[in-house]
């Protein structure tokens, strides 16, 4: 789903997400005021962990299961 709401909606929707996800990953981007200009969020087991770089939003990769990180 890409839209333009707000942030009230961003959580609603969120938390909707968050409900039903059962085994599943769930991303959100938005747009904001940043250097990136968007931000984002996630939540399940094999998630990309947002990590801030110089004020920067980047992703973290976690490593696979077995592997060291780098």
């Amino acid at each position: 789903y890409l839209g333009n709401v707000s942030r009230r909606v961003r959580e609603m929707l969120w938390e909707h997400c968050e409900a039903l996800m059962e085994d599943g990953n769930i991303v959100m981007a938005w747009q904001t005021n940043t250097e990136s200009g968007f931000d984002f969020q996630t939540l399940g087991k094999n998630r990309r962990m947002p990590i801030d770089h110089d004020g920067l939003r980047l992703v973290e990769f976690f490593p696979v299961d077995g592997e060291n990180p780098p």
